[in-house]
């Protein structure tokens, strides 16, 4: 059993990251990885060359891909329970390195049904408010606005939806 705890809300203990990749079914960002995505680029992102970012799923499968004249989508999403913080931003300004770098489309889902339903503390009124206040930050962080779709769960659903929700 490790030693450690890694959760969305927590992370305590010394990390064991090999098997963290390994619990993930995940694989380590090495020099060679690097050096494919600098041939694209021209550039790594510093977030890689300082680790911050350490492992990947399909990185290079989409690296190989995108070589052969395949385009990508990237998706993300946020559950907006409150404010923006950097913990938040750090992938999101890799993301809109990611979108410079490729020309990709991205995806941005505001799921503010599945924070209502998860934590019913908070009204469904302020998980959408908050998922309005997410997206102006989002867009602040400057993703081509011809190429990004940012939709909040709610919106996207329709009326009905928002009904059901509160029963």
């Amino acid at each position: 059993m490790p030693d450690f705890i890694v959760t969305p809300w927590e992370v305590s203990g010394e990390v064991d990251y090999d098997l963290l990749i390994k619990e993930f079914g995940i694989e380590p960002i090495d020099e060679k990885l690097l050096f494919r995505l600098k041939e694209i680029t021209q550039e790594i992102h510093p977030f890689l060359t300082r680790k911050i970012f350490f492992a990947h799923r399909d990185f290079k499968w989409i690296l190989e891909e995108y070589k052969k004249g395949n385009p990508f989508y990237l998706y993300t999403g946020r559950g907006p329970s409150g404010n923006v913080h950097l913990g938040h931003l750090l992938p999101w300004i890799f993301t809109k390195w990611l979108q410079d770098k490729f020309g990709s489309e991205l995806w941005f889902q505001l799921t503010d049904d599945e924070k209502f339903l998860f934590n019913q503390s908070i009204s469904l009124e302020e998980t959408h408010k908050y998922a309005y206040d997410n997206a102006l930050d989002i867009i602040a962080l400057g993703f081509n606005p011809k190429k990004t779709f940012i939709f909040s769960d709610i919106d996207l659903a329709g009326t009905l939806y928002r009904n059901a929700l509160q029963i």
